[in-house]
């Protein structure tokens, strides 16, 4: 098929590289000029493994390009897929001004019968309202078209392997034969396919983020009681998650999600219930548990060292998450800005991220490598759980700091082991280990802590 892929972000550029990937012929349209020149040029805009490969070989073998005129990729396509950014508007609500100015230009350029399917995530309703605005676009030549719902689950960091290996495919359409035609176009990745109705896929979408980021807050809460009780909270996870019906999966103790999916949706769809004329009690909590995970770790920073003022504190890992350069709702953003608030000296490193980490903190010290950040710092604090943190010499980083006190917030190492190795060790929801003697930054060495 001849598509067409409006937006050239995560989802839209990971969509377009894997669908031609698929043998069809996408042109990839975005309005930034600097980022289509990127593509172009066989540079990619974003961080994703394995994303720069499939673009590559599918740009030299003339499957996938990339354009800024938006009307004759409209024009030269069958199915044109909406993939627009949806930030929080006023409220929490999305802001769908991409998503209707998208819809208008392509009302604009309708030549003949074409499918406009829907990857942005969108209020339920939404879908209607782009049928609503092509048509009034599109004018007295009452050209014909279907618009389908078809959102996206790709996780960042694995967008290329969810895309190749999708979970599931949901299709919300109202005309069985363009449903039919989207079915073709992902068959050659033989998962399974729901066909639904636009507002149950749009409204499928939204429940998803919504229960894995309810699953991340209530492992957070148990990890709140269990530090009151002395109990271990990753023991607690294992326990519940083999129950079938539980499931291991987004029970994980740490500082709760970030990135630019569940905090919006999460917020968006508490915003619409609220138009609905529902109270979303229960998510709304999920969201305020969320927020006060980063203000707990600095809490807990702050009972454990004291005033933070003119200390060096050595934050590892920027990302959201690893194998990603994403620093939208990234709890470092929070914990640094705690820390310098509290006049603390902050050396940082992340694999990939501190190129856009310099744009928002261009006070902190950002380091080549973990040993630099780790040199003589009073504390250091895990933020992402980059494997090559899991792969540090331990003792060699307990050697170099003034004082080995590590807060894990991704729980990333075993307390029994730190203890041994030398570290004052603090995580989230596990018991505080403690070794017998530390070394400290002081003339006059304190032998116990």
């Amino acid at each position: 098929m001849n598509l067409c892929v409006v937006g050239s972000g995560y989802v839209g550029l990971v969509t377009g590289a894997v669908l031609a990937d698929l043998g069809n012929r996408v042109i990839c349209v975005d309005s930034d000029s600097g980022k289509i020149e990127m593509l172009q040029s066989a540079r990619m805009p974003i961080y994703e493994p394995g994303l720069a490969e499939i673009v590559r070989t599918n740009a030299e073998d003339c499957r996938l390009s990339f354009s800024t005129d938006i009307s004759s990729s409209v024009a030269a396509s069958d199915v044109v897929f909406v993939a627009v950014g949806t930030p929080p508007g006023d409220g929490g609500y999305a802001d769908l001004s991409a998503v209707r100015g998208v819809a208008e230009l392509i009302g604009h350029n309708l030549g003949g019968y074409k499918i406009i399917v829907n990857k942005s995530t969108v209020p339920v309703g939404t879908v209607d309202e782009m049928s609503r605005i092509i048509s009034t676009s599109n004018g007295r030549r009452n050209t014909r078209f279907d618009v389908v719902s078809n959102p996206e689950f790709l996780r960042e960091g694995n967008a290329v392997h969810d895309a190749l290996h999708p979970d599931r495919i949901i299709i919300g359409a109202s005309n069985h034969e363009a449903a039919m035609r989207i079915v073709e176009l992902y068959a050659p990745l033989e998962c399974p396919m729901l066909i639904t109705d636009p507002r149950s896929a749009e409204m499928i979408k939204y429940a998803s983020n919504a229960f894995l980021a309810t699953k991340i807050s209530f492992i957070n809460a148990i990890a709140g009681i269990c530090e009151a009780a002395g109990a271990d909270v990753t023991e607690v996870a294992k326990g519940i998650g083999y129950d079938k019906r539980i499931g291991h999966e987004f029970l994980r103790a740490g500082l709760g999600y970030g990135g630019s999916c569940f905090g919006k949706d999460t917020q968006c769809l508490v915003k619409i219930a609220e138009r609905l004329g529902y109270d979303f009690k229960l998510l709304t909590s999920v969201i305020e548990i969320n927020a006060e995970q980063p203000k707990r770790f600095v809490g807990r920073m702050r009972s454990e060292l004291g005033s933070l003022g003119g200390k060096t504190i050595a934050i590892l890992g920027l990302a959201f998450k690893p194998n990603t350069d994403d620093l939208r709702d990234a709890k470092s953003l929070e914990i640094i800005s705690e820390l310098l608030l509290d006049g603390a000296v902050v050396r940082a490193y992340d694999p990939i991220a501190m190129d856009n980490a310099r744009k928002l903190f261009p006070q902190v010290d950002y380091c080549r490598d973990a040993y630099e950040a780790l040199a003589e710092a009073d504390a250091v604090a895990v933020v992402t759980e980059w494997d090559e943190f899991r792969f540090l010499n331990l003792q060699k980083a307990a050697a170099s700091m003034a004082r080995p006190v590590m807060f894990d917030g991704r729980n990333m190492f075993d307390p029994e082991r730190m203890r041994r190795l030398g570290f004052q060790y603090h995580s989230v929801g596990r018991p505080s280990s403690r070794p017998t003697r530390v070394k400290v930054a002081s003339e006059c060495p304190v032998p116990y802590i």
